[in-house]
């Protein structure tokens, strides 16, 4: 396989498990008291990220504290939401 069609598999196969997300913020604090500053919620139940596509790496909670965002993929198995559909992937 050339790298082309390499990178468009990577990509091709990063979309498909993004579209799983059901948007339901917890990885991004949602519920914890305390989330991410980027985090907006959308409607009953569903948030999205404002800064999505610059996400990875350090951000701010709404109460000022610093943490590393990660992609989804790197938090597993130890997501602490079970209920995550990306937690059986």
């Amino acid at each position: 396989m050339d790298e082309i069609a390499y990178l468009r598999k990577q990509k091709q196969e990063q979309e498909e498990y993004e579209a799983l997300c059901r948007r339901c913020g917890a990885c991004c604090g949602a519920y914890s008291g305390d989330p991410c500053v980027n985090l907006e919620q959308e409607s009953a139940g569903k948030y999205r990220c404002a800064v999505y596509e610059t996400r990875i790496g350090m951000q701010k909670t709404v109460s000022g504290k610093n943490f590393a965002c990660v992609p989804i993929r790197d938090l597993r198995p130890n997501l602490p939401f079970k209920d995550c559909v990306y937690y059986e992937k």
